[in-house]
């Protein structure tokens, strides 16, 4: 009985996935939930209080993945400009990711505390992975020049997701360029 409970719960946040990637974070509904999965409504609510809760525990099982993903492609690099570099393609080849675009579909909308809270930590390890590969850069404020480096990431996922004119990999590049110069001040 528990395997099964689990496999539903799994079921729910795949349907969760694909709507928020779809719709974002208004395509999320009970109804639409119940009916992605062939579960009635109020099985749904055997396993979810409400809508944040599902967004919370979409944090609680994505967010790490992604994360790790990002680390270990910074892992992978030699030097502070390598792991900068990593840190902003990484992030980027997930957009068109189904994870990806959930968590950015959430990010992006109206929260309880709890799940904001669980992003900001999430996002706070990659924040801190990059802080630390900026100072040995010799960077003067890591943490500030951390930030508006996210911004240009997050500035980037946008244009691919609107399906900008130019090629993904034209953003990619334009990104990276701007960060490597960036953060050499």
């Amino acid at each position: 009985m528990a395997e099964h409970r689990s496999m539903q719960r799994g079921a729910l946040l795949d349907a969760a996935r694909s709507l928020l990637s779809e719709g974002g974070t208004e395509a999320l509904t009970f109804p639409a939930l119940a009916e992605r999965t062939g579960l009635a409504r109020s099985s749904v609510y055997e396993y979810f209080k409400s809508r944040a809760a599902v967004v919370e525990e979409l944090c609680a099982v994505d967010f790490p993945v992604w994360a790790a993903e990002v680390e270990a492609g910074m892992a992978r690099a030699a030097t502070p400009e390598g792991k900068v570099e990593a840190y902003v393609r990484e992030q980027l080849a997930l957009v068109g990711d189904r994870r990806h675009r959930a968590v950015v579909a959430i990010s992006a909308s109206e929260l309880d505390a709890g799940a904001r809270e669980k992003i900001r930590a999430a996002h706070g390890g990659l924040v801190a992975m990059i802080v630390e590969a900026l100072g040995d850069m010799g960077h003067e404020q890591p943490r500030l020049a951390a930030m508006l480096l996210q911004g240009v990431v997050d500035a980037a996922v946008r244009r691919i997701e609107l399906g900008a004119a130019e090629d993904p990999g034209v953003i990619v590049d334009a990104a990276v360029g701007m960060a490597l110069r960036g953060v050499r001040g």
